[in-house]
């Protein structure tokens, strides 16, 4: 359990998410999640990182029992700044990042891939953000690179989901595959990637992030503040704590 980092073959990182049952990672989780993409980034044999999660889904966002069984902030500020560091380095890792996304893809999952290079989905693979339902804002800054303006708008007013077949038609998802093919798929684009020379595939990614028209660190802490805003007010707390009863009640 854990992230952990494996090198399949010459040139390529696989970094792999496993917290039981949903991978709704805890505050550490998405530190060690960070240090793991950048460490895969950095090192000078890796010339593409595969982001990839074990289980039933890719990402279910923060773990919010942790974040209810905490007593104060400490919890929501170390999620708020684990999903940061997180996104961050997905985005700033020095070579290309392809997600391999299976199941469900929710809140902190859509961090995670809207600020990766590229995204290979399994044909179950189901995108959104749920954040109002549980008391939260953020990551429509990420959801924003997937869909267009006004999809995005509804899907994060409604909590609605879209499927990967929906994001391939939208143009952000590279490939749609069973999910027995997922992490070969998601190899094979790594692979190509990583056949170019090493030097310049990490210039082009910094170059590439250089003329991205929005700055998404400035923008996903902008959205932030208004998360903070909504726990103090009491109004997150609310929908938190219905969440984890919820969730207590059909388990």
């Amino acid at each position: 359990m854990g992230v952990s980092t494996s090198t399949p073959e010459e040139g390529l990182a696989v970094v792999t998410v496993d917290f039981p049952p949903v991978n709704a990672l805890p505050v550490q989780g998405w530190y060690d999640l960070a240090t793991a993409v950048r460490a895969a980034g950095a090192d000078p044999r890796v010339r593409c990182v595969v982001l990839t999660a074990a289980g039933r889904g890719f990402n279910a966002g923060v773990d919010i029992k942790e974040m209810q069984r905490t007593e104060g902030h400490e919890a929501l500020i170390g999620a708020n700044r684990g999903c940061f560091e997180a996104f961050s380095a997905v985005y700033d890792c020095e070579v290309p990042v392809v997600a391999a996304v299976q199941g469900f893809c929710l809140g902190g999952g859509i961090g995670l891939v809207g600020n990766a290079d590229a995204i290979v989905a399994s044909e179950d693979a189901t995108f959104g953000l749920p954040e109002l339902d549980r008391g939260a804002l953020g990551a429509a800054t990420h959801l924003a690179r997937l869909v267009p303006q006004h999809l995005m708008r509804a899907l994060y007013y409604t909590s609605r989901t879209v499927t990967a077949e929906e994001l391939h038609r939208h143009g952000s998802v590279w490939q749609v595959v069973p999910r027995t093919q997922l992490l070969e798929a998601a190899l094979g684009l790594a692979r190509e990637i990583a056949a170019k020379d090493g030097h310049l595939i990490r210039l082009a990614k910094a170059a590439i992030n250089g003329i991205d028209p929005v700055d998404v660190r400035r923008s996903y802490r902008y959205e932030q503040g208004f998360t903070f805003e909504a726990n103090l007010s009491g109004i997150a707390d609310k929908h938190r704590d219905a969440f984890v009863s919820a969730k207590e009640d059909r388990s």
